[in-house]
């Protein structure tokens, strides 16, 4: 895939996906954001920070996607290459992990336990998708260059110091 039609497809894929799930969603079940903001000291700020953090490494996955596995997170159009530079260094699952930590902001930003349910909702949902259909997939398609990925690099919660594939 060439680098315009991989940034293309990402981008479109970022909006149908990310832009629904951690997005329209909780705009729908927080009566579109009409809820009054959180009055628990330091939820808002809280919310916030995780808002943005995860937006920025949601920003930067799918950049890793286009521009260094040329190609997107939707499985129509995936990687020519494995994917494990820059934030996939630290944790194999950054797009899951953001989109959960910006849901979970929302729902400190607004106090909301609806969006608490939804994002444990969303963790089943995503952690039984990666286990049972990216895993396998991932394992057939680059082998043993993803095996040692996979034993170096937690899915879920991030390494401190990135993996250093040597």
């Amino acid at each position: 895939m060439r680098t315009f039609s991989a940034i293309a497809g990402s981008t479109a894929f970022f909006i149908a996906a990310p832009g629904v799930v951690a997005g329209l969603v909780p705009w729908l079940l927080s009566d579109h954001y009409r809820l009054p903001w959180s009055t628990v000291p330091g939820f808002v700020p809280a919310g916030g920070v995780l808002i943005v953090a995860a937006a920025a490494v949601l920003l930067h996955a799918f950049a890793r996607f286009a521009l260094e596995g040329l190609g997107t997170p939707a499985p129509v159009a995936p990687t020519e290459k494995l994917v494990i530079g820059g934030i996939y260094r630290h944790v194999r699952n950054p797009m899951y992990v953001a989109v959960l930590s910006i849901i979970l902001g929302q729902a400190l930003l607004f106090s909301s336990w609806m969006l608490v349910a939804y994002a444990v909702i969303g963790a089943v949902v995503m952690g039984s998708f990666v286990r049972f259909y990216e895993e396998p997939t991932l394992a057939r398609r680059y082998g043993a260059d993803y095996e040692t990925y996979r034993r170096n690099v937690p899915g879920w919660l991030p390494r401190l110091t990135p993996w250093r594939d040597e």
